[in-house]
């Protein structure tokens, strides 16, 4: 089973490109602004609103429909797709973001990142390995990488011990996705996409030299494509 994933470019100037990406659930015009639905709707709009709008692709957020309503209750409406009542394609951040916009309520680990309920104070625990068995229940198109966004400003020190912890994870991603490929029957977890995307991030703050040693590893691993982690922290 491999992923439905493409990307075509279609004019470049400069560091400037024009380009399609294709998934599962359609094609993409790049650059897009692609809106916020956190909690499997954009707030304040419509499913035919976004369309007429012109939008072509809404981003979900993995922790977030895990507390709410629980991807297993998604997957059993027929995917995060049919939830929504969207056609169209869906990227799933990972809840590596969460890990700044939650540093309050959370401990991370090397193997993970433990988390308290901003709802009712219960405890979860989110790995690399758990952060894509709950994307492949919700089926996003896109799924990314639990990652460590590391808040600003850092140290060297600071960044790199994040940035090289976020590589570790990158692998264990990569490793379980591949496996969900093989066997989408995998113990405990039943795949809503069979043409899911898996992206990997770039992090290391602001250092140059960081950011393109975590590039070089992260494109080593060999992901269907690449994000650029915490530029907007």
């Amino acid at each position: 089973m491999s992923s439905a994933f493409g990307f075509q470019l279609l004019a470049q100037h400069g560091s400037a490109r024009l380009g399609r990406l294709r998934t599962a659930h359609g094609e993409v015009a790049t650059p897009a602004f692609m809106p916020v639905g956190t909690a499997g709707t954009v707030k304040a709009m419509t499913p035919s609103e976004l369309v007429r709008a012109g939008v072509g692709m809404i981003l979900g957020n993995t922790y977030h429909l895990y507390l709410r309503p629980g991807p297993e209750s998604v997957r059993d409406l027929g995917g995060l797709h049919r939830f929504m009542n969207w056609s169209r394609p869906i990227l799933t951040d990972s809840g590596g973001f969460q890990i700044l916009s939650l540093a309050a309520l959370r401990r991370v680990d090397d193997e993970g990142v433990s988390f308290r309920s901003h709802i009712d104070g219960s405890t979860h625990r989110l790995t690399p390995e758990s952060s894509m068995r709950i994307q492949a229940a919700l089926g996003s198109d896109v799924a990314m990488v639990l990652d460590e966004c590391l808040a600003h400003p850092a140290t060297p020190d600071q960044a790199r011990h994040s940035m090289e912890r976020t590589i570790r994870w990158a692998r264990r991603a990569r490793e379980r996705m591949l496996a969900l490929r093989e066997s989408p029957a995998f113990p405990g977890v039943v795949v809503s996409n069979p043409g899911q995307a898996q992206f990997g991030i770039v992090q290391g703050s602001v250092f140059a030299d960081l950011r393109r040693e975590s590039a070089e590893a992260t494109t080593a691993i060999g992901f269907e494509a690449y994000a650029i982690g915490g530029l907007s922290v």
